[in-house]
């Protein structure tokens, strides 16, 4: 034996030559957090998760990568996810580019037959770049809408505004603006026991065969109460409800969320989030969680560690 050659260095030389290795923090910390991640994954194993993915963290390549490994290894880890994705920027995007004009209602977009088919063109394209993606990291997705084997019938969004004058409550036409009426979770459940995970784009459709563009957060809760699921994550581009310091608000419940919207501290676009948060745990969805989507793998954090991130809601 040479006087530079030790015992265990060679290329075969077994696991013991891996030694350095063993003590390097980093590595250490990987483990660490797998052993904390176990209890999580043991505790949701065979459950549901609707994932509502929205925002301009969607156009990110590289945040889109981090989402589609997120949903794909929810899957392999034994946990069923439902991705419902949204299209605002998207959707407004193209409207300016073809000249139309948008207005917004408590954050819905006011939807006259034209934008209603600039919205499922979009939103047609969305969905197919979301199953590309999953793909890409390894999973089996398949887009489907609320059209598709009569998954969502839709009715038309009523909405009522008290005019500040004369204090007397007056209809808002929104025009093709609806709500899941009723949910045939079947379809869902035939997608994932073939081991595919659904990705949803949030088109309805009217009794009357009429179609109807619904709100992305809206159509992941009516989609998670369907399904009972364990958990609503709406991703979006905002870290979660803020207070009136710009602080989180990491736990709320529905009588909280009453009172903040009373006192203004949400306004705009997070109503309907909440709305639909409010409405999916009071229906038995375990919580919701509002997460701001721009981080990295901000679910898993969320999911899989016992900080969390975002705000969370509970029935109370």
């Amino acid at each position: 034996m040479s006087d530079t050659q030790t015992p265990n260095s060679g290329p075969d030389s077994g696991p013991s030559s891996g030694g350095d290795h063993v003590h390097d923090p980093a590595l250490l910390a990987k483990a660490e957090t797998l052993t904390e991640a176990l209890p999580f994954m043991q505790r949701y194993a065979g459950k549901s998760f609707v994932v509502k993915y929205g925002g301009h963290a969607m156009g990110d390549p590289e945040l889109a990568r981090d989402f589609a490994e997120d949903v794909v290894l929810l899957k392999a880890v034994g946990i069923n996810p439902v991705v419902v994705h949204g299209g605002g920027p998207q959707i407004g995007a193209m409207l300016k580019r073809l000249g139309v004009q948008s207005q917004f209602v408590d954050g819905l977009r006011v939807t006259d037959q034209e934008t209603a088919n600039i919205a499922e063109m979009v939103l047609g394209a969305i969905n197919k770049d979301i199953v590309t993606w999953i793909g890409a990291a390894g999973g089996k997705a398949i887009g489907i809408s609320g059209k598709d084997a009569g998954f969502v019938r839709a009715s038309k969004v009523e909405r009522t505004k008290r005019d500040p004058d004369s204090n007397i409550e007056q209809a808002i036409d929104l025009g093709f603006v609806g709500e899941p009426e009723a949910i045939d979770c079947s379809v869902l459940k035939t997608i994932s026991d073939a081991g595919m995970i659904p990705v949803i784009s949030p088109i309805g459709v009217g009794a009357d065969g009429q179609t109807y563009n619904i709100n992305a957060d809206t159509m992941a809760g009516a989609v998670a109460a369907a399904l009972g699921a364990s958990r609503l994550f709406l991703l979006t581009d905002v870290a979660g409800v803020l207070d009136k310091a710009k602080k989180l608000l990491s736990d709320l419940t529905p009588a909280d969320i009453a009172a903040l919207r009373t006192d203004g501290t949400i306004s705009g676009g997070m109503i309907p989030k909440l709305e639909t948060c409010v409405h999916a745990v009071e229906q038995g969805v375990d919580a919701a969680v509002v997460l701001d989507g721009r981080v990295p793998h901000a679910m898993l954090l969320e999911i899989f560690t016992s900080r969390g991130a975002g705000t969370l809601i509970r029935a109370g």
